[in-house]
């Protein structure tokens, strides 16, 4: 019987690739309006990113203990072995939300198989994770071999992003009201990473066109057999953006493969509209 992969909606696939690979997704929770959604479900991207171009604040929250027993108890009950990959929890309390629901299911069913990894990822990056690892469930392999093959995948993924207004990255907390006000008056671009599950900013760069360049030169730097890999882009309600860096990208590197999905919910809430994030590896798995 074939390993069942589970994700959260933070990997922004979409419903057709959770259809594809056969992964089952739960979702994290937008606020909007005074109201709850579930991330992808019963709230698109679209509507939050139309909503914050309007002036709206949306909030999410992580996946609750609940839900995991409830998505944990289905599998336990057919005795299917699950391996859950995990939004990073450095930027969410679902991982935490999902080892709770572990303790309890393991106690029910103490002899069913359940592994649940920290991607220490997010977005499509976290998505290339889930990827691979429904790959190899399709083919056949063990809940170990997954396990260790995406856990490389998970630490060998390269983060860099964008967003398109500082007010985003102010309302959310992560930048003081002087600087997204004196950087947006500067045209000041944002490049940002991700570092052990983190988001970290790694350069100030002025003009769309010099961070387009920047993110390819960072792509060169670190990353490895681009050429040959599955690279992808995740947008805030910005494909047109995304399909001029997809093509920089094919040009440069000779990329066959990119995958390019909008932001969910449960990050764009927070990046806001206009964000672009770019995700590689920088090792390859032997």
């Amino acid at each position: 019987m074939a390993v069942q992969i589970l994700a959260d909606s933070a990997c922004d696939l979409s419903q057709e690739d959770m259809e594809t690979y056969g992964v089952h997704c739960v979702s994290l929770t937008v606020q909007l309006k005074g109201k709850d959604y579930e991330d992808g479900k019963t709230i698109s991207a679209k509507t939050v990113y139309d909503a914050m171009r309007d002036g709206e604040t949306p909030k999410t929250s992580q996946v609750s203990p609940a839900a995991f027993q409830a998505l944990f108890e289905t599998y336990a009950k057919q005795n299917k072995s699950c391996l859950y990959l995990a939004f990073s929890s450095e930027l969410s309390g679902t991982y935490q939300s999902a080892k709770i629901a572990e303790e309890d299911i393991k106690e029910a069913y103490p002899d069913w198989e359940l592994t649940i990894i920290d991607t220490k990822c997010a977005s499509i990056g976290y998505g290339l994770v889930v990827i691979r690892a429904a790959e190899l469930a399709k083919q056949g392999a063990s809940l170990q071999e997954i396990e260790r093959i995406s856990s490389y995948y998970a630490a060998h993924m390269e983060h860099i992003f964008t967003v398109d207004d500082l007010e985003y990255l102010y309302r959310g907390g992560r930048v003081s009201k002087s600087a997204a006000f004196v950087g947006t008056l500067l045209k000041i671009k944002p490049l940002l990473h991700v570092e052990d599950g983190k988001l970290i900013p790694l350069e100030k760069i002025r003009g769309s066109k010099k961070v387009w360049k920047r993110m390819l030169e960072i792509m060169e730097e670190r990353g490895v057999d681009l050429k040959d890999q599955r690279i992808g882009i995740s947008h805030g309600d910005a494909l047109d953006t995304a399909n001029q860096l997809a093509e920089m990208i094919q040009s440069t590197f000779g990329v066959k493969d990119i995958k390019i999905n909008m932001i969910g919910s449960s990050i764009g809430a927070h990046a806001g509209p206009g964000t672009i994030a770019l995700f590689f590896l920088n090792d390859t798995y032997q």
